[in-house]
C-alpha cells in the first residue's frame, strides 16, 4: 500500500504541490472555527459568531467556482496568489477592526470568502501533468483526500494551539499568512506555471453545461448534507452522555475511518466505469451512516462513526475522477470548484437541519439527517445512470492538454505535461 503512494510523493514537484495547496487551503479549513473564537473574544454572541462564519462559507460558495473559471481562463498564477492575498487582507481587516463596526465585520469575512484561492480543484488540475499514467492519478486523487481529512484534523488544533499562547486575533493573522505563502509556493512552481487549461467553448454556463456534472453535484450535495448533520449530532450526543469529550471521540474516529478508507481505495487500481463504482461507494457510506441512529453506548457508538467515516474518503476521490470525465473541455478546474461549492452548501443545509431535528425530535433524529443524506444521494446517482453513463470526453489523466484526450493544443496554449 505505502509503495504506490510513496511513488506519487517521489515525482518531481509532486510532494510540493500536495504540501503547498494543504497550507494555503489551511485559513479556508480553519475560518470557521477561527471567526467564531474571535468574535466571543470580542464579547460578540454566539448567534453573532454563527452568522459572521455563514457569511463567511456562502461567500466561499459563491466565489470558488467563479474564481475556478478565472484560473481555467487565465493560469494559476495571475489567480491563485491575488486571491490568497486578497482573502488574508480581509481576515486581517477583521482582526484589526474586530467588532466595532458590525458592517465593516460582515464587509471583511465576506471578502475573505469570495477572494478564498481555489487551490484544491487547480491541484487537481496539475495531476495528470505531474504523475504518470491513470493508475497514479486515481492514486493521487485518494491521497488528496485522506490528505484532506488530516487537514482538517490538525488545522483547528493549531488554530486552538495559537489562540492559547497568543490570542484569537493573532491567530486569524499567522493562519492566513501562512495560507498565502502555501499558495506562492504552489504557484511558483513549474507544473502550475506552466498549465494551461484547453482551449473551451464560450457558454455562460460553464461546467454547469455537463449533465453527467449536475447529477454529481445533486448526489454530492446530500453527502455534504450527511456530513454536516453528523457535526450537530455528535454534540447533542455528547451532551446526552454528559461529557464534552464524547464530541471529540466521534470527530476521531469518523476522521480515522476515513483515513483507512482513503489509503486503501487509492492503494489498488480499480476495473471498470468509476460512476458505477461510486454509486457502490456511496450506498456503502448510507449503510454506515444509518446504524448511527441507534446512538449506542459511547464505545459501540464511537466504532460505528469510525465504520461510517470509512467510505467517505472513497466516495471523494471517485468523484474526482468522475468530475474529471464530464467535466467539458476548457473548465476542469471550475468543475472541481463546484464540487467543493456543493459540497460546503450541503454541510451547511445538514447543520442547520440537524439542529431543529434535535430540538422537534431526539439526538437519533439528527443521526437520521446523516441517513437520509447518505440515501439520497445514492437515489440521485441511480436516477440518472443515463446523464453519468456517458461522459463527454475522456479523461485528463492521459492528456497533455487539461481534459482532452484527444484534444489539439491551441497555439500559445502550454500543456504542462512532462513525458
Amino acid at each position: 500500500m505505502a509503495a504506490g503512494y510513496l511513488d506519487i510523493l517521489r515525482a518531481r514537484h509532486a510532494a510540493r504541490l500536495l504540501t503547498g495547496t494543504l497550507v494555503g487551503r489551511l485559513p479556508n479549513g480553519t475560518a470557521h472555527i477561527a471567526i467564531v473564537l474571535f468574535t466571543r473574544a470580542e464579547g460578540g454572541s454566539y448567534t453573532l459568531a454563527g452568522a459572521l462564519a455563514a457569511a463567511y462559507g456562502l461567500a466561499t460558495a459563491v466565489g470558488q467556482p467563479l474564481l475556478g473559471r478565472a484560473v481555467d481562463l487565465y493560469g494559476q498564477p495571475r489567480v491563485q496568489l491575488p486571491a490568497a492575498v486578497v482573502s488574508a487582507l480581509g481576515m486581517t481587516l477583521l482582526a484589526f477592526t474586530g467588532l466595532s463596526s458590525l458592517p465593516l465585520a460582515y464587509l471583511a469575512v465576506i471578502v475573505a470568502g469570495v477572494a478564498t484561492p481555489p487551490l484544491e480543484g487547480g491541484l487537481r488540475a496539475l495531476w495528470p501533468s505531474v504523475l504518470k499514467g491513470e493508475g497514479q492519478v486515481h492514486r493521487a486523487y485518494a491521497m488528496d483526500a485522506v490528505a484532506q481529512e488530516i487537514m482538517f484534523t490538525v488545522g483547528p488544533l493549531l488554530v486552538t494551539v495559537l489562540v492559547s499562547l497568543w490570542s484569537p486575533a493573532a491567530a486569524l493573522l499567522v493562519i492566513n499568512a501562512i495560507g498565502v505563502l502555501g499558495a506562492l509556493s504552489v504557484v511558483l512552481s513549474e507544473p502550475s506555471r506552466t498549465w494551461r487549461s484547453a482551449p473551451r467553448e464560450a457558454h455562460w454556463l460553464g461546467a454547469l453545461r455537463s449533465p453527467g456534472l449536475l447529477a454529481l453535484l445533486g448526489a454530492f450535495f446530500f453527502v455534504g448534507l450527511a456530513l454536516g448533520s453528523i457535526t450537530v449530532a455528535g454534540v447533542a450526543y455528547a451532551d446526552d452522555h454528559g461529557r464534552e469529550s464524547v464530541y471529540g471521540w466521534l470527530m476521531a474516529a469518523l476522521g480515522l475511518g476515513a483515513l483507512i478508507g482513503g489509503l486503501a481505495y487509492g492503494a489498488r487500481q480499480w476495473a471498470g466505469a468509476p460512476e458505477r463504482r461510486l454509486r457502490f461507494i456511496v450506498g456503502l457510506l448510507a449503510l454506515g451512516y444509518l446504524p448511527l441512529t441507534l446512538t449506542p453506548s459511547v464505545p459501540v457508538m464511537t466504532a460505528l462513526a469510525a465504520l461510517a467515516g470509512v467510505f467517505l474518503a472513497p466516495a471523494i476521490a471517485c468523484s474526482f475522477i468522475v468530475v474529471d470525465r464530464h467535466a467539458p473541455r476548457g473548465t476542469v478546474t471550475e468543475a472541481f470548484s463546484w464540487l467543493v461549492t456543493t459540497f460546503g452548501v450541503g454541510a451547511a443545509a445538514g447543520t442547520a437541519v440537524a439542529g431543529p431535528a434535535v430540538e422537534l425530535g431526539s439526538t437519533a433524529w439528527s443521526f437520521a439527517v446523516a441517513g437520509a443524506g447518505g440515501v439520497a444521494a445514492l437515489v440521485v446517482l441511480l436516477s440518472t445512470g443515463r446523464a453519468l453513463a456517458a461522459p463527454s470526453r475522456t479523461p485528463a489523466v492521459v492528456t497533455g492538454s487539461e481534459n482532452d484526450r484527444n484534444g489539439a493544443v491551441e497555439p500559445g496554449f502550454s500543456s504542462g505535461h512532462k513525458a
